[in-house]
């Protein structure tokens, strides 16, 4: 059994440091960032609000003086005839061409295709540089921890943490290259923060050999798919939350409410995320389906059984369901909108519940949190 390398152990602990501190400043240039968005937006509303009223009082000295005939002609007037009790009469209106979009010309959110736009968000620019940096320096810190073990890095609950979040951010890097996902970059990123803040304080473990039941060649297979297939999960969780609340806020637009999160312009519509969200989930579930199986081969190769109603077993099957019934319901039972998002934050909740709680607080033959 190789020996514990401790030089390794001390470097992968300050790359983790570093790592969290970049995360942190992207965190807050993306937030800063939907700030920017909120006030330019508010601006451009106010702008436009006070062109409108302008034009208005132009049209209707144009319209006075088309009417005494002095006036020039405009095109965009017309007569609107109607039949009242005094016969026919005829009303002059205006048909003012309104833009795609808000009424005041600014689209209400951002583009539906995920694109990236013309527009430059320098702010944004920042901080995914800035998370490129974090994700490298979080790499190397994976990377030391497993030459300090002289394993992978992903044996007891610490190493699935601060492994999970390099995953995470890896693939929202990965994603940022084909379709503009900045606006995720606040939930996401902080999403990474917590779970690194998390291996740091509640699940800190110094590095390790593992235990015998753990020494197979089955944990990098099992482990490796779950944590990928836990990463595509934390971004439909994102993605979810953000579906819910764009959506409300359409409801509102609909109904002349006025816009109280012009930050979420930046955000493509409700349906757009709903359908991006139900992509990532359908391949997620390949994953976790491939998790629940070649975790059952491990247990038949580890304890002599494929399933022996282990906590930890129960939960990643419960898991499994509900994501099974998430996209069931959505393709055959027309489970959309906030249902079907209710549904993807539920399949997360117990993602989450099956990591923590499960790992903390129920004894079983899967207790490898590596905590004291």
């Amino acid at each position: 059994m190789p020996q514990i390398n401790e030089t390794f152990a001390l470097y992968s602990e300050r790359f983790m440091l570093l790592a969290a501190i970049a995360y942190a400043i992207a965190f807050v240039a993306f937030a800063w960032d939907l700030v920017q968005n909120s006030r330019t937006t508010k601006a451009v509303l106010a702008q436009s609000q006070r062109a409108a009223t302008a034009a208005a009082k132009t049209r209707v000295g144009a319209m006075a003086g088309g009417a005494s005939g002095d006036g020039p002609e405009d095109s965009s007037y017309r007569e609107t005839v109607l039949e009242g009790p005094e016969g026919r009469v005829q009303r002059p209106t205006f048909h003012a061409a309104v833009p795609a979009g808000g009424a005041d010309g600014t689209a209400l959110t951002a583009d539906d295709s995920m694109r990236y736009g013309t527009v430059r968000r320098g702010t944004a620019r920042v901080a995914v540089a800035l998370t490129l940096v974090a994700a490298v320096v979080h790499g190397a810190g994976v990377l030391t921890r497993g030459l300090a073990a002289g394993r992978v890095p992903w044996g007891n609950m610490y190493e699935f943490c601060t492994t999970g979040g390099f995953v995470v951010a890896a693939v929202f890097l990965i994603v940022l290259t084909r379709r503009d996902l900045r606006f995720l970059g606040t939930f996401v990123i902080g999403l990474v923060l917590v779970m690194l803040t998390a291996a740091s304080v509640a699940f800190w473990t110094p590095a390790g050999h593992l235990p015998p039941a753990l020494q197979s060649y089955w944990l990098i297979i099992h482990v490796s798919i779950a944590v990928m297939s836990s990463a595509l999960f934390t971004l439909t969780f994102a993605m979810s939350v953000l579906q819910l609340v764009q959506s409300r806020r359409e409801t509102a637009l609909t109904t002349g409410t006025a816009d109280k999160l012009p930050f979420m312009r930046l955000v493509p519509s409700a349906l757009s995320l709903e359908n991006m969200a139900y992509r990532i989930n359908a391949i997620a579930f390949v994953g976790w389906t491939l998790t629940l199986m070649f975790g059952s081969i491990w247990a038949e190769a580890a304890w002599g059984r494929f399933w022996g109603w282990d906590t930890k077993e129960v939960w990643t099957f419960v898991i499994w369901v509900v994501y099974a019934g998430y996209l069931h319901a959505r393709a055959t039972r027309g489970w959309t909108g906030t249902r079907a998002a209710w549904l993807s934050i539920v399949g997360y909740l117990c993602v989450v519940f099956n990591f923590s709680i499960v790992n903390v607080y129920f004894a079983g033959l899967h207790s490898y949190a590596g905590i004291s």
